[in-house]
């Protein structure tokens, strides 16, 4: 049903308002809905309201397929959003080859309330950009348009490797499942990882990959005649609490350690110690979120020994201490 112009916002699930442009790609365009709409509570009550709109009058707006999309809400619906997302699209004009705005979409984003949060996937990074929004902040793209998007955006810290950026209000992620990535770090972030993990399981998606990891991958597949290191990792995930050297997790797929650092980076993208401190550490974030267990107890369950060691390991991670995120975690949460 189209938002009426003018209506108020009436208080509800936090509403995600989805920028559908010409050009865009429908796999992008309906990953927030798959992964917000997914989201529920205890009671099975939805956590957000996904509601996609064009800079239009409601009607189709092309894609990059052999379709269109018919979208049932003009621009006014930015007005109500708590969240915009804007996904990728191929035929961004003047967005793209000058770094500006077109009139109907600065008139569109104009719409948006000031504290909204705002998102892009893949080169919807440059709607965000042409609007001023990322001068002066860190952001990722899509690594095949990095460089042209520095050049075009030079008040842009714009990082061409890793998956997705939150800097605070403005969020920006690589293309395609990246774009997964980022919608469920955004419900892990106000929500908290069992919400995001059953938003995963739903889905089929793995639950968290960190936003620093790198998009360049060498080899995401593992060839077929080689073996895989998924064993050592289910065996690892089992253990965490005990100590894990690398000869252990070799050891559990009869290679050596040199052959399997080699090809768990090549599945994994990067290297064993690095998964087992990334594993720990949302170990440790899952406990600080559901249990009252002491940080001493949480270290020692995460496998790192001491809470002198879980705290260097969660401020490098998250910026903050374990008892700063559990009482954010549990403030956000109540909120």
């Amino acid at each position: 049903m189209a938002t009426e112009p003018g209506r108020a916002r009436v208080r509800g699930p936090h509403r995600v308002v989805v920028l559908a442009l010409d050009g865009l790609l429908p796999f992008e365009l309906g990953i927030p809905q798959r992964i917000f709409g997914r989201a529920a509570d205890a009671e099975g009550g939805p956590l957000y309201e996904v509601v996609t709109c064009s800079v239009r009058a409601p009607g189709p707006v092309r894609t990059d397929a052999d379709f269109a999309v018919l979208v049932e809400n003009g621009p006014e619906a930015l007005a109500t959003a708590d969240t915009v997302v804007v996904p990728a699209s191929y035929e961004l004009g003047p967005v793209f080859e000058e770094g500006v705005l077109t009139p109907e979409l600065a008139t569109a984003l104009a719409l948006v309330r000031p504290g909204t949060r705002m998102v892009s996937i893949c080169t919807g990074g440059y709607v965000l950009a042409a609007a001023g929004l990322l001068d002066g902040r860190p952001a990722a793209t899509h690594w095949a348009s990095a460089e042209h998007f520095q050049r075009l955006f030079p008040r842009v810290r714009v990082d061409p490797e890793v998956l997705f950026i939150d800097d605070g209000d403005v969020l920006t992620s690589a293309g395609v499942a990246a774009g997964i990535d980022l919608c469920l770090h955004i419900v892990r972030r106000d929500h908290g990882s069992a919400v995001a993990n059953d938003v995963a399981r739903r889905t089929v998606v793995p639950p968290h990959r960190p936003g620093g990891q790198s998009q360049f991958i060498q080899r995401p597949v593992p060839e077929p005649q080689l073996a895989s290191t998924t064993t050592a990792r289910a065996w690892a995930l089992g253990r965490l609490h005990e100590p894990i050297q690398l000869r252990d997790l070799a050891e559990q797929e009869a290679m050596s350690v040199r052959t399997f650092t080699r090809r768990f980076r090549e599945e994994v993208g990067v290297s064993p110690g690095q998964w087992l401190t990334q594993q720990r550490v949302e170990h440790a974030r899952h406990l600080l979120e559901s249990t009252d267990l002491s940080v001493d107890a949480i270290a020692r369950a995460a496998g790192f020994g001491t809470a002198t060691s879980l705290r260097q390991h969660l401020q490098s991670a998250l910026g903050v201490p374990p008892t700063t995120y559990r009482r954010a975690f549990r403030a956000g949460a109540t909120g």
